[in-house]
């Protein structure tokens, strides 16, 4: 009886034990599927949006591309000091436009770099990023003066000089990249045990310390604040020509329609400034699928769509670019 009593005591605790083992193993299963299905789950999201993403990046990059083509293929384009500077302006969007795709696509796959690639690729697209709202300033001057000075157009505005003011606006974009590289150069890479980056590449990513930061904020601040400072001058002068009783109506409209143009892509320019600081103050209150979600719309809209619309706009409102532009795109068998 009391050998009995001692098997049963000890069976009990046993077959107790068991069920827990089992139960602990259909937890661990559970939470094992769980979390396959979550990674797959991410990857087929990261997939999709990247998809979502390069293919309309894909389509303007090839726009782009037409517009460049298109903008060196009549001697009407490559002798007009206006289409000079829209040449320089679609090559630097084109490139930045490129360059962005990349590091989102870098990111999406996970992939980390080396602080010294991802710097190349960030500085590249600091360049490129800062050609823009000059070329809109030199751009607007030019307008400027074929409306309000229209007879001193030819001597002020020269083939030459327009050159000259494109070297100009790529050298002070290259001393900013110059003084930035020289600002990371003091971050103590030697203390490292490793230079692959911990973060994925990105602008933000490359500002190690508070004095890059600063500068950076600084100088997109003052960037952007003369640049608009300019344009709205010239729409101003524009808009007061046109009350004169000597000037063109037909040519001052049209011309104050560009610069209005010209403000809008400065404004759309500048809200691809704020995206990282968007991106900073949304990862504290929002939900990581959430956020990645959310970033993904910020980027396609701050990021791609600006760099998009100088293309459309000049190759639809242009009359002397738009058949040419149409029989690249559509029409080879036709003559433009």
């Amino acid at each position: 009886m009391n050998t009995s009593l001692k098997q049963l005591s000890v069976n009990v605790p046993l077959t107790l034990r068991g069920n827990c083992c089992c139960k602990m193993s259909d937890v661990n299963e559970s939470l094992t599927n769980v979390t396959s299905q979550q990674q797959y789950r991410g990857l087929l999201e990261r997939a999709m949006f990247s998809t979502l993403t390069s293919v309309p990046c894909c389509v303007f990059l090839f726009i782009n591309g037409t517009m460049l083509l298109t903008l060196r293929s009549k001697a009407v384009f490559r002798d007009t000091c206006r289409y000079i500077l829209l040449y320089n302006l679609l090559f630097a969007d084109t490139v930045q436009m490129a360059l962005s795709q990349v590091l989102y696509v870098i990111a999406a796959c996970r992939i980390r770099l080396t602080y010294p690639m991802c710097g190349v690729l960030t500085m590249f697209a600091s360049l490129t990023n800062d050609i823009s709202p000059l070329t809109l300033v030199a751009m607007s001057l030019e307008r400027y003066v074929a409306v309000c000075h229209p007879l001193r157009h030819a001597t002020v505005v020269t083939i030459r000089r327009t050159g000259v003011a494109i070297v100009v606006v790529w050298a002070f974009s290259s001393l900013n990249v110059l003084t930035r590289v020289l600002l990371l150069l003091q971050f103590p890479f030697e203390d490292l045990k490793s230079l692959l980056m911990k973060e994925f590449c990105s602008d933000v990513a490359m500002l190690l310390g508070s004095v890059s930061n600063d500068y950076t904020t600084v100088y997109t601040c003052v960037l952007f604040l003369s640049a608009g400072v300019v344009v709205t001058s010239s729409y101003i002068g524009v808009m007061v020509a046109a009350r004169s009783a000597s000037t063109d109506k037909a040519s001052v409209w049209k011309a104050r329609n560009t610069l209005l143009l010209h403000l809008i892509q400065l404004g759309l320019s500048l809200s691809s400034t704020i995206y990282n600081p968007m991106l900073t103050a949304l990862s504290k209150i929002v939900a990581t699928i959430a956020f990645v979600r959310v970033s993904i719309v910020l980027y396609v809209c701050l990021c791609i769509f600006p760099r998009c619309l100088s293309s459309l706009i000049y190759g639809v409102r242009d009359q002397t670019v738009r058949p040419v532009l149409m029989y690249h795109l559509h029409c080879p068998q036709v003559s433009p």
